[in-house]
């Protein structure tokens, strides 16, 4: 294969990794690298869904010694049980709504418009939430969330449907706002990513199967194996910085990445739709 392709393929997974669990939308990211680089055809699209699978083995990585005690404990513990069901009904709404609004969205969202929008719009809500007096923390860990918590973040994750707006952002923000500590907010967007990620890693290789062919499997190999091994040391970074800082300077990113955006946009650097 081209060694220009898999140069790409390379390049792909470094942004894949190091955009999908901070707060500033691996979608945007991807899509302005995709078009600099010459890289946004219908096999890029699914490409770019598929590579996701890579990063999530780096959480799954960083956490397996909870998920192997919860896969272990599982069958006789109520806690072990109560936190693998949180994390299935915090998972369920993005099937669902997915499943009924992912081909609209795709059709009419993925515009440098919306993007640019939805990337300030959640800067300035980060701002916000950082700046707004403390609310009483009711949850430290996630084995403290009820049912009620996790649907409730399942919820907010479904507005990353939305182009530009960062699953990760969504949920650990959106946890925050609803009591849950940052530590905890964290911990749980990054335990709902599993599922969410390679469910849609998953469905898209299934669905646009007949794009493919034994050839792009050394391609999909060095994006996977790239977006696995930066997004393990993106996880292991912003767990460490999350114990000092917040989250403002994402939000001043966003910000900024909005208004780049609509400059690329504008003078046409950047392919967005067909």
């Amino acid at each position: 294969m081209d060694a220009l392709l898999m140069a790409k393929a390379a390049v792909m997974g470094v942004v894949e990794g190091l955009t999908e669990f901070l707060p500033i939308s691996s979608t945007g990211h991807l899509i302005l690298t995709g078009s600099l680089l010459g890289f946004h055809d219908d096999k890029a699209k699914v490409f770019e869904i598929a590579i996701q699978t890579g990063a999530i083995f780096a959480v799954i990585l960083v956490y397996w010694d909870k998920i192997r005690t919860t896969l272990r404990q599982l069958p006789y513990k109520q806690e072990a049980q109560r936190f693998a069901m949180n994390v299935g009904i915090g998972f369920f709404p993005a099937v669902l709504l997915g499943l009924l609004f992912g081909k609209a969205i795709k059709a009419n969202l993925f515009t440098p418009e919306v993007v640019a929008t939805t990337f300030i719009l959640g800067g300035l809500i980060i701002l916000w939430a950082e700046r707004r007096p403390p609310s009483t923390v009711r949850i430290r860990a996630v084995e403290d969330m009820r049912g009620r918590d996790a649907l409730k973040v399942g919820l907010v994750q479904c507005l990353a449907m939305i182009p530009g707006t960062s699953r990760s952002g969504a949920t650990i923000i959106g946890g925050m706002l609803l009591g849950l500590s940052r530590k905890a907010a964290t911990d749980f967007s990054f335990f709902l990513a599993i599922p969410t990620l390679i469910g849609a890693g998953a469905y898209s290789l299934y669905k646009e199967r007949a794009l493919l062919s034994v050839a792009d499997v050394p391609l999909f190999a060095v994006g996977l194996v790239v977006s696995f091994l930066s997004a393990w040391v993106c996880v292991r970074w912003l767990l460490r910085f999350i114990s000092s800082h917040s989250f403002e300077v994402f939000a001043w990113y966003r910000i900024v990445f909005g208004l780049v955006v609509l400059a690329t946009s504008h003078w046409g650097l950047v392919h967005w739709v067909d």
